[in-house]
């Protein structure tokens, strides 16, 4: 058997879950299909992403953990603003102002915002 054409399930780890699930559901705009004791589950366009509640001792790591490809980051950045996050500046990236990344060669635009839990996701555009 090969997983290559296995759907995958992504998870995210929160210490507080309903104030996580605020942040997915009305803030990023995620459709919300599911819910009980371990998990609030999304629909990721088409991935099952599984919020969990994994209490205080949680302890995120600094790299991203999950991220979406956007046609317009500055469009997806002032509305995702407008919804209270804040966008990461990293000192000594080499990050404009606007607290995106231009990756070298003019590739893609990166920024990045944490959740509730401090869960580094991000913003891609080519």
């Amino acid at each position: 058997m090969s997983l290559a054409n296995c759907k995958p399930v992504t998870f995210i780890g929160t210490r507080d879950r309903a104030t996580s699930r605020q942040f997915y559901t009305q803030v990023l705009g995620l459709p919300e299909v599911a819910a009980d004791d371990h998990a609030v589950v999304y629909d990721l366009a088409g991935t099952m992403l599984r919020l969990t509640d994994i209490g205080p001792s949680l302890q995120p790591q600094p790299h991203t953990v999950l991220g979406w490809l956007v046609e317009d980051i500055a469009a997806t950045m002032e509305q995702l603003r407008a919804r209270g996050v804040e966008f990461q500046f990293y000192d000594g990236f080499g990050m404009g102002e606007d607290c995106v990344w231009q990756a070298p060669g003019g590739g893609a635009k990166i920024a990045w915002f944490l959740d509730p839990a401090g869960n580094n996701l991000s913003l891609t555009q080519f």
